[in-house]
């Protein structure tokens, strides 16, 4: 094993923004695979082919490995990409009766790319078990919200009409069935009223829609089935918040059809190249090229960066128009018919809005949140993000991640 496997991760190495060798107990213990240069595939030989249980391939897998395990659609960024100002800012923040800094909680938790940004001036930068800026990291989750703004897009051009009107009046093959029948503003929130349990079920959802039989992985995939025959409604829309997949899904079937094109060409031309994105996106599909948009969106530690930017400045970058003001406001706002998913409603610590957590009331903050640790953090006020590239969300770190970014936000 090599001496920075052993001992260290590597932190902070873009535009002289420094770097680091520090200890870190998971990648001593070769918990994520340092040993043999952080594998990808469906983990080891003879053993059940899985795309995430397996610790030692998760750092391989979620930062390109996947996509030599799934079917794909890439997503063009545009000719010239939006500049960053590297602009170092040392951040403290309390934690535990301590004073720390990003780099302690950067050896604390196994993170593998983190920026800290505000306008376009980077404070902090740092790739950890040997990722490069280059590489493309995995949403999980963190895909919904890319939908939303998707969604939003669509509603500026009044291609979809109103959030009040139901799928099926947009996709024939949805006529007659439950999600076709759910008024769209119940599906961004998570209040479908639909008989999905997100742990129950989970193996009714991604081995049709994505994963495929362990004997055949991938092989006959088809996401728009699930959606289609899925049957059972718990309770009248807009009850309750219940977060599953099949919400996202059913907004990426409209998406498509009201674009007349693949959810990536759509994103790339309404979304990836206005924002300046710099490298080439990429979203997972099943085997029939159909995007699975609740999760399996792709890209650079700088282009989330990006993306979070303009959600911070209120739906534009640079001067370009991405997505209307209107529909920022919207995904950090409340109206009467979205009282269940309030902050304190939905949860006493947290809200949700059009596929947006709110981990403050009052919309104050927008977080995009993603499986195993991936995060984006948007403090409204005073446009600070920060991004979070993991392979694991165990433990207490996420009351800390947020005591750092609002220090972040006093800088």
């Amino acid at each position: 094993m090599r001496r920075r496997d052993l001992l260290g991760i590597f932190a902070g190495t873009i535009g002289g923004i420094g770097s680091a060798l520090r200890t870190n107990v998971a990648v001593a213990n070769d918990i994520w695979g340092a040993a043999h240069n952080y594998p990808s595939g469906w983990g080891p030989p003879g053993e059940v082919p899985k795309w995430e249980a397996y610790p030692e391939y998760r750092v391989g897998n979620f930062s390109g490995g996947f996509e030599r395990m799934f079917g794909h659609r890439k997503i063009a960024a545009g000719p010239t990409g939006t500049q960053f100002k590297v602009s170092p800012e040392e951040i403290k923040y309390r934690w535990r009766g301590s004073t720390k800094t990003v780099a302690d909680y950067l050896v604390s938790w196994p993170v593998t790319a983190m920026l800290i940004a505000r306008n376009g001036r980077i404070f902090h930068e740092a790739y950890l078990m040997g990722r490069r800026p280059n590489m493309r990291f995995q949403s999980w989750s963190m895909a919904k919200s890319v939908t939303s703004i998707l969604v939003g897009a669509a509603l500026d051009r009044r291609l979809i009409g109103s959030l009040d009107d139901v799928p099926q009046d947009y996709v024939e093959s949805l006529r007659g069935t439950l999600h076709g029948q759910i008024p769209m503003r119940h599906l961004l929130n998570m209040s479908s009223g639909a008989d999905v349990d997100h742990d129950r079920d989970t193996g009714k959802i991604d081995v049709p829609c994505i994963l495929g039989l362990p004997s055949a992985r991938t092989i006959g995939t088809d996401l728009e089935r699930v959606v289609h025959e899925w049957r059972g409604m718990h309770e009248p829309p807009g009850q309750r918040y219940n977060y599953n997949e099949l919400c996202a899904l059913t907004m990426g079937m409209v998406l498509r059809s009201v674009s007349k094109t693949s959810l990536s060409e759509f994103a790339q031309e309404r979304l990836w190249k206005p924002l300046g994105a710099q490298t080439d996106a990429m979203w997972l599909t099943d085997s029939l090229g159909r995007e699975y948009n609740c999760v399996g969106f792709a890209a650079t530690l700088r282009d989330w960066a990006r993306l979070a930017q303009m959600i911070a400045q209120r739906g534009q970058i640079d001067g370009r128009r991405v997505v209307s003001e209107k529909w920022i406001e919207n995904c950090a706002t409340h109206g009467p018919q979205d009282r269940q998913v309030a902050f304190g409603s939905m949860r006493p610590d947290m809200g949700y809005k059009n596929f947006f957590w709110h981990p403050k009331p009052a919309g104050k903050w927008l977080m995009m949140n993603g499986a195993h640790g991936q995060r984006v953090l948007i403090d409204r006020a005073t446009e600070t993000i920060l991004v979070q590239l993991a392979v694991s969300q165990e433990g207490q770190w996420q009351s800390e991640l947020f005591n750092l970014f609002e220090a972040a936000t006093t800088i």
